[in-house]
């Protein structure tokens, strides 16, 4: 009555042996490939340090008067323009701010990467069920894997350091821009698709001038859960050398430093409600130009 007891597994020689050969070809792939893959990653390793650079030493009121300007064209909200301000402002008064600019441009530079790998994607997608039949369930792996899984590769590819953080922090954040991209085009109304192609457009001209336009919102949405799963897995991603606001909370907990975890981590949660603020602000607006004909 063992196998009712304990549930009957391959045998453990097997499974060493079966761990080590897909460990040994992958660490021979790592050897044989890595430098490559690295250097194909360079030009992202120079933007990211480049516009680090550039928040952390540019003067913080020209910072707030660019977030507020932003802040301005996206919401048309005085409330969100000064709520903006001030949670930067406390940011700042914490001694948080050079880390707070750090966090930003990580997800701003991991957004725009998911945005040119998820757009794409996305339209293929929405052009073909087979695509779509194909990638959904890569997707689902992806959004259901735990995110500490998303480092062990990376790590073993690429080593510790900015560029394999930004990797791991553009695969957690993908999924919804790909999916929101795809559904917005899909629910294009039939009929404005037919007047396009009345007047002799192209599947460019249709693409660019009727179903992304129509499609805006939706895409909002997704480049919003983008961002707010990017600051989900900045504290992750400081376990492999992502600078940010994500180190200090590592560092609490390790430490068990009880106010330097709780600052850092209400710094993370203002960012991310900034930015959710401001992007759903700019969808909505988007929304509303449209004439409410696409939801």
């Amino acid at each position: 009555m063992t196998w009712f007891n304990k549930f009957p597994q391959l045998d453990d020689g097997f499974l060493r042996d079966l761990k080590k050969v897909i460990d040994d070809g992958f660490r021979s792939f790592t050897r044989n490939y890595g430098d490559a893959i690295e250097s194909i990653f360079e030009p992202l390793r120079h933007f990211l340090v480049w516009s680090e650079n550039l928040l952390t030493n540019t003067p913080w009121p020209i910072i707030l008067i660019v977030i507020a300007a932003i802040a301005w064209f996206a919401s048309r909200s005085i409330k969100i323009v000064l709520a903006s301000i001030i949670t930067l402002c406390l940011i700042g008064a914490f001694g948080m701010w050079d880390d707070t600019m750090k966090t930003i441009s990580m997800i701003l530079t991991s957004t725009l990467l998911a945005i040119a790998v998820g757009l794409p994607i996305g339209i293929l997608m929405s052009r073909s069920d087979r695509v779509q039949a194909f990638v959904n369930p890569i997707l689902d792996v992806m959004q259901t894997m735990p995110s500490f899984v998303y480092l062990i590769p990376v790590v073993m590819l690429l080593g510790i350091g900015k560029v394999p953080g930004l990797i791991a922090v553009v695969i957690y954040a993908i999924p919804p821009m790909i999916r929101l991209t795809n559904l917005g085009i899909r629910q294009v109304d039939g009929e404005v698709l037919e007047a396009a192609d009345a007047f002799g457009s192209s599947k460019w001209q249709r693409l660019v001038k009727a179903e992304l336009p129509l499609a805006l919102p939706t895409i909002m949405a997704g480049i919003n859960q983008t961002i707010m799963m990017a600051l989900a897995m900045v504290v992750i991603a400081s376990m492999i050398g992502v600078q940010g606001l994500g180190q200090p909370v590592l560092k609490a907990i390790s430490n068990q430093y009880f106010t330097l975890g709780l600052f850092n981590g209400l710094a993370i949660v203002g960012i991310a409600i900034l930015f959710d603020r401001i992007s759903q602000a700019w969808g909505q607006r988007l929304q509303k130009h449209r004439g409410g004909g696409h939801v």
